[in-house]
């Protein structure tokens, strides 16, 4: 029997499912609410918009002073560093110091800040000035950078989660976190998970199915949060390097083990494009994806096939 449960974290719509006898109803709606309770409290620790989080006091302490930090949240920004690194920068958490600049509302598709102040906050989008004590401190070296984890906590999100629900005992579950997904086990009719990939053009349309055993996948798309200007469509993710929306893609779908991963890497291969994007997937073990181009063509990683369903 398949329980579940829908709510907001983030800012984003979640769910999580788990599979378990008729008789376990109790036992799976506890497990639901501890899943519930292990998401809002790493949205406390990750949030940028709650003034009370670690992440806000580091933000706030900019080019002033160090900020004590759980090992969690250090752990994280390291790892976020590492794929920085991996990526060349395609990946960054300090792109926060551009959010106020862009708005992504759908009553401001047609509104286009102006280059000036891009240009002034730009220089402040750097993972490399994001400086680490081992284990317990984070400053970010200038006055007016931001760190958030729009790119990357969702999925983080979502790894947490299904760890400790596996941990107590859940053997077949997802946990889905606006499309940064984590499945185990086997649905209510002890087949493989599926999971639809929607066709960008039409939302109400699945453009191919995917099979999961025991991974995750992640979906990037500019379904509803991208800009028009000059005719030409612009995603909602910006490039870390140019302070620019990125072009030329629509969908980007990874999938890996870990959902952190998938999530940067997704939006790593919207910075990147087609073809640096299938290259940079193509060098990581166990790791595949799917890309959908602003001309709904379909590119595909080495071995993804194996998956499609």
């Amino acid at each position: 029997m398949k329980f579940r449960s829908q709510f907001i974290a983030m800012g984003s719509a979640f769910e999580v499912i788990i599979v378990a006898n008729s008789d376990s109803a109790d036992w799976a709606n506890a497990m639901i609410d501890t899943a519930k309770a292990e998401i809002f409290r790493i949205e406390k620790l990750i949030s940028s918009w709650d003034p009370n989080s670690q992440t806000s006091q580091i933000n706030r302490q900019a080019g002033i002073d160090y900020t004590n930090v759980d090992a969690e949240l250090y752990n994280l920004i390291q790892r976020s560093g590492s794929v920085s690194a991996f990526t060349d920068g395609a990946f960054d958490i300090s792109f926060a110091a551009l959010a106020g600049v862009w708005d992504f509302d759908k009553s401001q598709r047609k509104v286009w800040p102006d280059s000036s102040l891009i240009n002034e906050k730009l220089w402040l989008v750097d993972y490399k000035k994001i400086w680490l004590v081992p284990e317990t401190q984070v400053l970010l070296s200038n006055v007016g950078m931001r760190i958030g984890f729009g790119g990357i906590g969702k999925g983080y999100a979502a790894d947490a989660v299904s760890l400790k629900l596996r941990f107590l005992g859940v053997r077949h579950g997802v946990v889905n976190a606006s499309g940064d997904l984590q499945a185990w086990g086997t649905d209510e009719n002890h087949a493989i998970w599926k999971s639809a990939i929607i066709d960008p053009e039409n939302k109400k349309k699945v453009k191919l199915w995917l099979s999961l055993t025991n991974q995750a996948i992640v979906t990037s798309g500019d379904y509803e949060k991208y800009k028009m200007y000059d005719g030409k469509r612009y995603a909602h993710i910006i490039n870390p390097k140019t302070g620019y929306p990125t072009t030329g893609i629509k969908s980007a779908i990874v999938i890996s083990y870990k959902a952190e991963l998938a999530d940067a890497l997704a939006t790593s291969i919207f910075v990147l494009g087609v073809e640096d994007g299938l290259a940079l997937i193509n060098k990581i073990n166990s790791v595949e994806c799917i890309i959908i181009d602003d001309e709904n063509k379909l590119w595909y990683s080495e071995n993804v096939e194996a998956l499609l369903d």
